[in-house]
């Protein structure tokens, strides 16, 4: 099984570079539970940066469990699935949370 850091290295290399055209955002990552931690991206001329901690302004916070995280890097569960049975909160910009399937793609696609 991955870690936590791992799967946000995976994460960087599923960054779609031309879906981010003319987005300005930082999207935090609250990971609750043993292992977990706090990460966030900042997403500027169609670039991603990944860095462990939290955002000093975040436009859009995920809220999830280790274990949620994990499956849902692994394919196993979807981000829509996860937040229609209250697994994953989500806080700020809605349009951002809904542009996350383009600009992470799934890893099972």
């Amino acid at each position: 099984m991955p870690t936590i850091e791992e799967t946000f290295d995976a994460l960087k290399n599923r960054f779609i570079a031309e879906k981010a055209a003319g987005t300005d955002a930082v999207i935090q990552w609250e990971i609750n539970g043993d292992g977990g931690g706090i990460w966030y991206a900042v997403i500027k001329d169609s670039t991603c940066n990944i860095n462990p901690g939290p955002a000093p302004n975040p436009d859009l916070t995920l809220q999830l469990s280790v274990q949620d995280w994990l499956d849902m890097n692994a394919g196993k569960k979807t981000r829509q699935m996860l937040f229609m049975t209250g697994k994953l909160k989500l806080k700020g910009e809605m349009g951002l949370a809904l542009k996350l399937g383009s600009l992470f793609p799934s890893p099972k696609g």
